[in-house]
């Protein structure tokens, strides 16, 4: 098992940046895929960004192309989410979530993830 905790979020003004944290718990970070989603008030759970195992592979929702910035430290058994150029329509609760996965695997669908943390609150004001 692995536990998630985020970390990083606030409130930011349109075309601010801010870089969340996941730390995870455990000694198998580096068997886990993580991915990183949102959810909008009134709103589905939305995939954001996943990285693979090694961090090799990335995929980021169209959205948040060239604005977000997935990585990962697996000697720190954490992942972050770099995110810059915010927007107001970015305004919600971000979610990190682990799943074990091959060394090169990727996933963008929640019901793939095993494991998710308590959320952070983002929000962007215009």
């Amino acid at each position: 098992q692995v536990q998630l905790v985020e970390s990083g979020g606030g409130l930011v003004q349109a075309g601010g940046s801010l870089r969340l944290s996941c730390a995870a718990s455990g000694r198998a970070f580096g068997s886990y895929a993580m991915g990183w989603f949102r959810q909008a008030p009134g709103k589905e759970r939305d995939f954001v960004s996943a990285i693979s195992r090694s961090g090799i592979r990335t995929s980021y929702a169209d959205s948040v192309k060239g604005r977000f910035t997935i990585s990962r430290d697996n000697a720190k058994n954490t992942v972050y989410l770099q995110m810059n150029n915010l927007r107001p329509e970015d305004t919600a609760v971000y979610y990190c979530a682990a799943t074990l996965g091959a060394s090169s695997s990727i996933f963008d669908y929640d019901r793939k993830y095993d494991y998710w943390g308590q959320g952070t609150q983002v929000t962007v004001s215009s």
